[in-house]
This record gives structure tokens, sequence and C-alpha cells, in this order.
């Protein structure tokens, strides 16, 4: 390994990051230095840079966290991976291992978590650090290109979709079709839910159709909650809302039958509307659901490994960061940009 590496930098907040030179992390006490072969470039990479969250990264950072790579060191202490291994950053990159969310299977909610690529440098350089107690084991023969948005869009979305209890036969919208949403449509239907595709993009739709969703919506051209319901008899039982814009998550109330379940996984900046009456009258569940246990993520693998799953993936290269950053800005992009080093 050379005395730098290339990584792409927030030096300050904005959509703008800066190719550069990095010193390359030593591993500390159970980490290990991955080199790189791959990362996903995620929405959320785009709210890190802009430090449009209430709670912020401190720059300069480097964001991240769908990397995929190879195991070149390991550092003090007890290992399950070995020098050589393939592995993969995720946005749970650690957490206290002792809280009362760690010990009930809600680590995800831990106070002392870390975050790959927010509050942790992430995988947009050549090498990067992972805890090798919380960091992904990416299944033999996986394309990194192709695995690597299972490890924060997949799992993020086979949560939701577990969280929202909705059963094999019923029917899951799935609102907003981006990088997460092609994905859920296809986790939705390998777990034998009906599907219904929501968004404003007739590409992105077209998509979904090709990963299994039976019904479309156009929230440009119709009322999502009249079609939803119409086409249903009644809202579907679950609702999962992947878009990043506000209105969307206004709309989810609109597309549910009563007793149903909503479940947020997209993050857009500032508040939706919420009708008190509605939720109240019709009885529903509104969940937010952030990405995924180790154990989520383990099953969320499987389903990749064994064919169930299949990212739309476009290869880029680092330098391609920014450009694809303003095409996540403008919803301009389907599936996922992945980067290979």
């Amino acid at each position: 390994m050379s005395d730098t590496f290339t990584a792409a930098v927030v030096e300050e907040f904005g959509p703008t990051l800066n190719i550069r030179e990095a010193d390359p992390p030593e591993p500390g006490r159970n980490q290990a230095l991955v080199r790189n072969l791959a990362s996903g470039i995620c929405h959320t990479d785009v709210h890190a840079a802009e430090g449009d969250w209430p709670v912020k990264p401190e720059p300069p950072f480097i964001p991240g966290h769908e990397g995929v790579g190879e195991v070149v060191k390991l550092g003090p202490g007890e290992h399950t991976v070995e020098v050589g291994d393939i592995v993969g950053n995720v946005w749970l990159w650690s957490a206290c291992g002792v809280c009362e969310k760690c010990r009930t299977g809600w680590e995800t909610l831990c106070d002392e978590a870390e975050y790959g690529g927010y509050t942790v440098d992430g995988s947009f350089g050549e090498y990067m650090l992972v805890d090798t107690r919380y960091c992904a084991r990416i299944p033999e023969g996986s394309d990194p290109i192709e695995v690597a948005p299972i490890l924060c869009a997949g799992v993020t979305v086979y949560k939701g979709l577990k969280v929202s209890e909705t059963r094999p036969g019923q029917f899951m919208v799935i609102s907003g079709i981006g990088g997460l949403g092609h994905i859920a449509v296809q986790y939705a239907v390998a777990m034998g839910m009906r599907v219904i595709a929501v968004d404003i993009s007739e590409e992105k739709l077209a998509l979904a159709k090709k990963h299994g969703a039976e019904y479309t919506v156009n929230a440009k051209e119709a009322d999502p909650a009249e079609a939803v319901t119409e086409y249903t008899k009644g809202g579907a039982h679950g609702v999962l809302v992947t878009a990043v814009h506000p209105q969307a998550f206004g709309q989810a109330i609109g597309m549910a039958r009563k007793g149903g379940t909503i479940v947020f996984n997209g993050l857009p900046p500032g508040e939706f509307p919420a009708p008190i009456f509605d939720i109240v009258f019709k009885g529903l569940t509104i969940r937010g659901s952030l990405v995924g246990t180790r154990q989520d993520l383990e099953e969320a693998l499987d389903f990749y490994a064994r064919g169930m799953i299949k990212p739309t993936v476009e290869e880029v290269k680092l330098d391609d960061v920014n450009e694809v950053f303003e095409g996540l800005i403008k919803g301009g992009i389907e599936g996922r940009r992945v980067i290979r080093y």
C-alpha cells in the first residue's frame, strides 16, 4: 500500500466532493483495513455531504456505506474474518453491544452507534476501515458491483418490509422506485406480496414492472390514494415509502387500508402532513425503519446469494461521484450507481 490513497472527501457541507489524496487509516481494536473493490452511491451520501439532517457529520469526512473489498490487515483483538476475506461496510458501522437496545435485537437504535460514511469514514476511497464485529460477510461468488447496493438499499428495504407485517398474498405499495425502491419491489415479490409501485417517472415504473410489480401508478397523472384504493378494493395492507419527497409521506396515509401499516424508509429533510383523524379512524400504524441489524443483513444477502434479488446497477468511477450526486438530487437515476476501484 502506498503512503496515500485517492478518496472523495466532504471538505465543507455542499453537494460537491473533493477528489484528493488521503492518509491511509490504521486499523484499531476489532477493526480491519479493507482494499475496496466497489462502493454503491446512496442518496444518504448526498444528505451527509449537504449536512441537511438534524444530526450532522463533521467535515472533513469520506462518505460511502455500500463498500465491498478485501481485508488486507487486521487490528488488535479477536476476529471472525481473515486477511483475504471479502467484506463490506454498512450504515450501522458499529454499536455498543451492551445497552438495552443492543441486547433486545434493536442494535440499529443504539445511542452509541457509529455510521459508515457519516460518523466514521466510509467507502468513497480506495481503502476503508470496518469493525469486524459488524461488517458484512459477502457471499462467495458475489459480483462486487452487484452486491454493493444490498449493504444499504437492500437491507434497509428488507427490514422495512419485515416490520410492515404484511403477509404473503397481501398488497404492498412501494412508493418511490429509486435505488431503494427498485430493490424493495424484488424483496416484496420474493416474500410473496402483491406489489404496487408508485412514482412520477414512467421509466422507473417500467423498471418496477420488470422486477415484478403487478400494478403501477404515476403520481403525476393520477391520485395515488384513489388508484390504489380502487385497485385493491380498500387500500394496501402495507405501504413502504422510500421516496425522498415529503409529499409521498402524506400520500401513504390515503393508500393504506384500515388497519394497515405504513413504514418510512426515505429521509427527506423537513416534515410531512399527518391528518390525525384519518390515522385514528383508519387505525393505522406508522413506523420508521432505520436499516437493519446484522441478522437482517445476513438474511438480505442470502436472498441475493440465492438469485432472488438482482439490483439494477450502472458502473461508474470515483471521479464520477459529483455527477452521480447531481443525478440523485434531480431524481433522474434508475437503480444504483456503483463505483468500481
